[in-house]
């Protein structure tokens, strides 16, 4: 996939040594997964759950749930590399809850927001000004409040209006941080009884991703790893990264913002069976723009079959309008494993590609120059 192209030399350049690019060493936090997950597992084992969340006790300033099913709803905030984790968090978990979990990006909430709604406020930085905007009216609202940061002024609100705080580690780009924003809430769900408790989808999906680690290590060769092979097929065009309904929807979103941020380049996603009802048209006239385009397919070996299906017909139809279709399987039975393996893959995939495009995959400056600019 894509190593014949004569403008580079994939081999030279992700084979090399890209330590002097990669300035911020964002490789070893990403090859690290594996440590990071259990240790953001631990953080949501050692957390000190609230007793007032518990199904047989009460708090003072707010009532408690008869039991923990009283929750009308899950509500996740945050922006960007900390929202995606809500995402996740509703896809994997879609087919056990009976209540829904929301993600809100914004300054605002929904009036649906109240004490029985159970908010995960999520900024890596503690500083996210939409974040915390919405933040404050969940505690008007009397919503019960956890919060995940490195620090910030979410620690000091937390301290001022006694809420919880899930402290993770500081010094890492939000979205190299994904373990600490996603498995402390799965394991918060988890032991107050709104999630089923899954060591065995854990423990697979550490051993995936132990064995990915290898293949997509930046020391393996491009010959041999599928990461470096998809940035190279990547490289030098429009990238449309297309999941499935359900389990790899939020990956695909996931996909799309990794390649903006790390790799500084355009992309962008979409999801079967909805892109057959309107994008597929878009593929009807030839021109030059559908010829740069490189459709990555996410696919869910354990999905829904009539998706599969329709993802074959579709491919067959567009195949030859754009320059590459690629297709990306999950690994592993369990959810979990299925779902990380592409985040993983996407992940390296995207640093690859940043190497590629000779860029240092950390720094997010126009970001930066977006938030001095609104502070003044």
């Amino acid at each position: 996939m894509g190593e014949t192209r004569k403008n580079i030399n994939g081999i030279d350049i992700l084979d090399g040594d890209f330590s002097e690019l990669d300035q911020a060493n964002m490789i070893e936090l990403l090859e690290e997964f594996p440590l990071k997950m259990r240790d953001a597992l631990r953080l949501g084992e050692e957390f000190s759950i609230p007793t007032d969340f518990s199904p047989t006790s009460a708090s003072n300033s707010v009532p408690a749930p008869s039991s923990t099913q009283s929750f009308k709803n899950i509500v996740v905030l945050g922006m960007g590399g900390s929202a995606i984790s809500g995402d996740l968090l509703s896809d994997y978990l879609a087919d056990e809850l009976s209540i829904p979990i929301v993600v809100i990006r914004g300054y605002d909430i929904p009036k649906f927001v109240d004490e029985n709604s159970l908010v995960f406020a999520v900024s890596y930085s503690g500083n996210t000004e939409e974040t915390l905007s919405a933040l404050k009216r969940c505690l008007e609202a009397k919503a019960r409040v956890i919060a995940l940061t490195s620090g910030g002024k979410f620690a000091a609100l937390a301290r001022e209006n006694k809420f919880p705080v899930i402290k993770v580690p500081a010094g890492i780009q939000p979205r190299a941080a994904i373990s600490y924003l996603f498995f402390p809430i799965l394991k918060v769900l988890e032991r107050i009884g709104i999630a089923k408790e899954r060591h065995e989808e854990t423990e697979e999906t550490l051993n995936i991703l132990q064995e990915l680690s290898k293949e997509y290590d930046a020391k393996s060769p491009l010959k041999n790893n599928f990461a470096k092979k998809v940035a190279m097929s990547l490289y030098q065009h429009l990238p449309l990264i297309y999941g499935s309904e359900g389990l790899l929807e939020a990956v695909a979103m996931r996909w799309k913002t990794q390649i903006n941020e790390n790799s500084k380049w355009p992309c962008f996603w979409n999801v079967f069976s909805e892109l057959d009802h309107n994008e597929i048209v878009g593929y009807e006239i030839e021109n030059n723009i559908n010829l740069q385009v490189k459709i990555v397919y996410l696919q869910d070996k354990e999905g829904i079959l009539r998706v599969e299906q329709r993802r074959e017909i579709t491919r067959k139809i567009i195949e030859d309008k754009v320059a590459e279709f690629i297709v990306c399987p999950t690994r592993g039975k369990g959810k979990m494993a299925r779902m990380f393996s592409l985040i993983f893959l996407g992940d390296l995939a995207s640093y690859y590609l940043a190497i590629l495009n000779q860029v240092d995959p950390s720094p997010v400056a126009c970001i930066e120059d977006l938030k001095k600019e609104l502070a003044k």
